[in-house]
């Protein structure tokens, strides 16, 4: 990790809304993406919590709940699966 995404400091940074073109968007300090690992075109997701606070993921979290759903499937029907793979 570079020296100035280690020495960043995410409580002492502000976003603010601003307009882009016809629409609104947060700009990202270059810091902050060093440390999050994202570049421009990388997608992330708002995740409510109960707290009422809001959490970015790199992951969509629909995505990972299909994910659970299959497996669980997958394993409660594998033999039915290994026979219909001979």
């Amino acid at each position: 990790m570079e020296e100035a995404s280690r020495d960043y400091k995410l409580e002492d940074t502000a976003l603010q809304i601003r307009k882009i073109g016809n629409s609104v968007g947060v700009i990202l300090p270059k810091e902050l993406l060093a440390r999050l690992n994202l570049k421009e075109g990388d997608k992330f997701y708002p995740v409510e919590q109960p707290d009422g606070s809001l959490r970015l993921s790199p992951f969509n979290p629909k995505h990972a709940r299909t994910m659970e759903i299959a497996r669980q499937v997958m394993h409660e029907y594998r033999d039915t699966f290994a026979a219909l793979a001979k």
